[in-house]
């Protein structure tokens, strides 16, 4: 394996959620900066107290000893033209370049109910065959092709709980009809509550991977969630999620495709949790731990990377 190539990260996720705002919104984020780069990341994802201008936040990071491994682009091309969104992810795209960032993480969010979207029963989450696939893969195909054009980027597609891309059919059909410029950010707690065969698409669609969220998933959560038709957010309170190696999934695939070779890039630590349920420092420093005796990772090697 190529250590090298990759980089532990962390989401501020950890810290603070960037839709629930009593979530960590006491934190500030000179907290989170300097607890992530304690716990022992190299790089960090963009959050909502980030500045987003880049002299700003990089003193900020370069501070602390930390990259800015991506950032989440919330999309809306299966409701509106690629020129719209090429005008509307201008800047974020440009703040991830002057960044140093490789990857673009987009998170679909056209077709969602128009009102607190995310408080909705996932059970109403968009179906991908609710629209014209082969025009909306068009458009992401473009957009992918702009951002590696003229800002050196990748797309990271995400695949979601509430989203159009969620369950596996439909993570095998957006990938069919887009092409090799459109990369995956593969998560294992969505693929996981989702019911994604993650042994599957790694083996499958393993070379379209360019970036990925770690997280794990409480199984009686889940199944809680499931009963009761819970809203996305309700079960992010209720503490579905959690850092790798203390739910239920099983990461030997995940760690298995990263001793192969096939990936290089960012493994990123993201536990959307109450911090004050889930203390955000120890937390994570356990999660880099765990993190780093599973997959095989060493500081010297990503240092060097």
């Amino acid at each position: 394996m190529a250590l090298t190539t990759i980089k532990l990260g962390v989401s501020p996720l950890c810290w603070t959620n960037d839709v629930l705002e009593d979530l960590g919104g006491d934190i500030p984020l000179e907290t989170c900066l300097q607890q992530a780069a304690q716990a022992g990341y190299l790089g960090i994802e963009l959050g909502r107290k980030f500045p987003r201008d880049a002299d700003t936040l990089r003193p900020l990071l370069d501070g602390v000893g930390l990259q800015l491994a991506s950032g989440w682009y919330s999309g809306f091309l299966a409701d509106r033209s690629v020129e719209d969104e090429l005008e509307a992810v201008r800047d974020h795209a440009r703040l991830l370049q002057q960044l140093g960032a490789s990857v673009m993480v987009y998170g679909e969010c056209g077709q969602l109910p128009a009102e607190a979207p995310l408080d909705a029963p996932l059970s109403q989450s968009p179906a991908l065959g609710g629209i014209d696939i082969t025009k909306y893969a068009h458009k992401v195909n473009v957009l992918a092709d702009v951002l590696l054009r003229d800002y050196n980027l990748k797309l990271a597609y995400h695949h979601h709980l509430m989203m159009i891309v969620e369950h596996a059919d439909e993570l095998q059909a957006f990938l069919t009809h887009t092409h090799d410029n459109v990369g995956l950010v593969f998560d294992s707690g969505h693929a996981f509550a989702a019911g994604v065969d993650i042994a599957s698409v790694l083996e499958k669609w393993g070379q379209r991977i360019v970036h990925l969220h770690l997280k794990d998933v409480r199984s009686d959560v889940l199944a809680q969630v499931r009963a009761q038709d819970m809203s996305f957010n309700d079960a992010v309170r209720a503490g579905l999620f959690t850092v790798p190696g203390e739910g239920a999934i099983n990461f030997s695939p995940l760690i298995r495709f990263i001793e192969q070779g096939h990936y290089q890039g960012w493994l990123i630590v993201e536990a959307e949790q109450d911090p004050n349920r889930a203390p955000p420092l120890a937390t994570a420093t356990r999660a880099a731990g765990w993190m780093r005796e599973h997959f095989a990772l060493t500081q010297q090697s990503e240092v060097n990377a």
